[in-house]
């Protein structure tokens, strides 16, 4: 029963996050199931069915909140779930001692694209306005989809971070259009590994758990993606996939290293986690700062220009 209210916790929290920063339910989740010995196709399997549930409701709420570009779900997602499904027959084919480090290699790595990509970079901005091409979207879903049900996640830190960094939609549209997406994605990566090793090895309490967590918080994270600083939530997410998915493969066979040199790394770990959070604040305040004086110095140019064609 507490493993259940955990799942469910994560499912919620994991959900809040993936809503507010357009990625990393997937990645959370799986990392979770990955701790707790679950092989790495059931695990993928386990959170792409829940997430049929809470991306519906996360791309209900992004919709009503008008944070969807229809468009570029259609051109992003379809090819993103012939990705997916490709993805899942492949990792089912997998063996689980093959399998688990693998898919630890692939969360680390998105783990650290987060932690870097927002600690250090943030949101661009610039070509605000100007059309995705379908010659940009199709190859990004194909690679999104296939990385997501091999990795156990993965939709979003692809392709929130590419669409961003094109500047060519708003940030809020970006999230909700990927999160609106991935409901094909998740369907496809389903029917992918249900082809792939049957049921039998998906537990469906923890599905349901996972999806009534992921549910009650789409509406909220859909509201927050308004309000939330996305820089600090990457850099806090970021750190502790890396952390936990650095754990996971210290402890398999491939490395299996001592318990001295687990903590060493671990704190390693925790000290550049702790100084990316604290950097991303700094720079948070620090764009608003900035935001604010341009915010006036403008308001103040509109006001000279109106004094001067009132003494003309």
């Amino acid at each position: 029963m507490r493993a259940l209210i955990l799942l469910g916790l994560v499912g919620f929290v994991a959900q809040l996050v993936d809503g507010s920063l357009g990625m990393a339910y997937g990645v959370t989740s799986s990392t979770l199931l990955l701790a707790v010995g679950t092989n790495a196709a059931a695990a993928s399997a386990t959170v792409h069915l829940a997430e049929i549930g809470t991306t519906l409701a996360s791309g209900i709420s992004h919709w009503r909140f008008g944070n969807v570009d229809w468009k570029v779900v259609a051109k992003i997602g379809i090819p993103g779930a012939v990705g997916a499904f490709a993805g899942a027959t492949f990792l089912s084919s997998l063996s689980t001692e093959v399998a688990a480090p693998i898919m630890s290699l692939i969360l680390l790595a998105l783990g650290a694209y987060i932690l870097v990509r927002f600690t250090a970079f943030g949101l661009p901005r610039g070509n605000l306005g100007k059309p995705l091409r379908k010659r940009f979207l199709a190859p990004l879903g194909v690679v999104a989809g296939f990385v997501d049900a091999t990795g156990g996640g993965g939709w979003g830190p692809v392709g929130t971070p590419a669409i961003l960094a094109s500047g060519r939609l708003a940030p809020r549209k970006v999230i909700g259009s990927i999160d609106a997406s991935e409901f094909l994605i998740a369907i496809a990566a389903s029917i992918g590994f249900f082809v792939g090793i049957g049921s039998e090895n998906i537990d469906f309490a923890w599905v349901a758990v996972l999806l009534v967590g992921g549910v009650i918080a789409a509406p909220i994270a859909a509201w927050l993606v308004r309000h939330i600083p996305p820089r600090i939530l990457g850099s806090a997410v970021g750190g502790l996939i890396i952390l936990t998915n650095v754990r996971t493969l210290l402890r398999s066979d491939w490395i299996d290293a001592s318990s001295g040199v687990q903590a060493a790394a671990y704190l390693v770990i925790a000290v550049l986690w702790v100084a990316a959070v604290v950097y991303s604040v700094r720079e948070y305040r620090r764009d608003k700062e900035r935001e604010s004086v341009e915010a006036v110095e403008s308001e103040l140019r509109t006001r000279a220009g109106e004094e001067e064609q009132a003494s003309a």
